[in-house]
């Protein structure tokens, strides 16, 4: 029979997320959740690292029955279960800073921690924003979110280094299962630092099968902003044009007929390197896995039909 959640571990999964962006905190209100008064730099906060997958005991019991929380019942997954999901993400402040968490550890909104309605605790996951292309692994250790449509809850710099405190967003959320730990298979999915790059890496996580594919159309490499239709394959984005460009000639050098596909999108601060256009997303995807292949990073497919 599942039981309900002790009201302790219902309050996080519900946290409001605040506005504010990645580089300036918003301003605490007055009896909701949030940030902290005065929280470290955001320039120290993103030199947190990522949660370090490891092999951790999971429980049959406590956390990881099934539990009702409000008027909802879940039913957390196996130890070894595989999950990948695309919803809302919100993050959790200041108002659970240091209170017990659902696995019992207390929450500490600045290490690299979520909450999750059903994996299993503790889990770790590579959530990734498709607006911008970060992507950072957290360590689940808590329940939450139940609000409909939310799928995690992300610590405040977990938010920060995604570029999602200024509220909910869509984020992709992929388990790496205590089978890839094992394997040491979770590893080299961020992409390589780049000299000249000033900001979080960009690269993000996507499974694709070992295809190859070739452009739908040829055009010319660097012509700034493309407005084609079409699946695109983004390897990274830069804050520094240079480091872009340098991912481009790596990326020309080293995967085959990839090089007249190659462009750098100059938009919003921002210069990402993309490959396109590609008239189907599988023809994208197996080009993903030529890239992945070649260059050890895992671009993400963007469609811009």
């Amino acid at each position: 029979m599942p039981y309900r959640l002790p009201t302790r571990w219902l309050a996080p999964g519900i946290a409001l997320a605040l506005a504010g962006c990645a580089t300036r905190a918003p301003a605490p209100l007055p009896g909701a959740d949030g940030p902290q008064a005065n929280p470290p730099p955001a320039a120290q906060l993103l030199q947190v690292p990522d949660a370090l997958p490891q092999l951790e005991p999971i429980r049959s019991g406590g956390p990881n029955k099934p539990y009702v929380a409000l008027g909802e019942a879940y039913v957390p997954l196996a130890p070894e279960a595989r999950y990948r999901e695309e919803g809302l993400a919100s993050w959790y402040g200041r108002k659970f800073h240091g209170r017990p968490t659902a696995s019992g550890e207390p929450y500490d909104m600045y290490a690299m921690t979520a909450a999750h309605p059903t994996l299993p605790l503790p889990s770790y996951a590579r959530v990734t924003n498709p607006a911008n292309g970060r992507s950072v692994i957290v360590r689940v250790n808590d329940r939450g979110p139940f609000a409909k449509g939310r799928i995690i809850d992300l610590s405040y710099t977990a938010a920060l280094k995604l570029d999602l405190l200024r509220g909910v967003a869509p984020v992709r959320v992929e388990r790496i299962t205590p089978a890839q730990i094992r394997s040491g298979a979770w590893r080299g999915a961020p992409a390589p630092p780049i000299e000249g790059d000033d900001g979080p890496p960009e690269a993000v996580a996507s499974s694709a099968p070992p295809w190859e594919a070739t452009p739908s159309a040829a055009r010319p490499p660097d012509a700034g902003v493309r407005a084609a239709r079409g699946f695109w394959v983004q390897l990274g984005a830069f804050r520094e044009r240079e480091g872009a460009a340098a991912l481009q000639q790596q990326a020309a050098a080293r995967v085959d007929g990839l090089g007249g596909a190659l462009d750098v999108v100059s938009e919003q601060a921002l210069h990402r390197v993309q490959a396109g256009p590609y008239a189907t997303r599988e023809d994208a995807l197996r080009v993903a896995e030529r890239i992945r292949q070649a260059l050890a990073l895992v671009p993400v497919v963007l469609d811009k039909r």
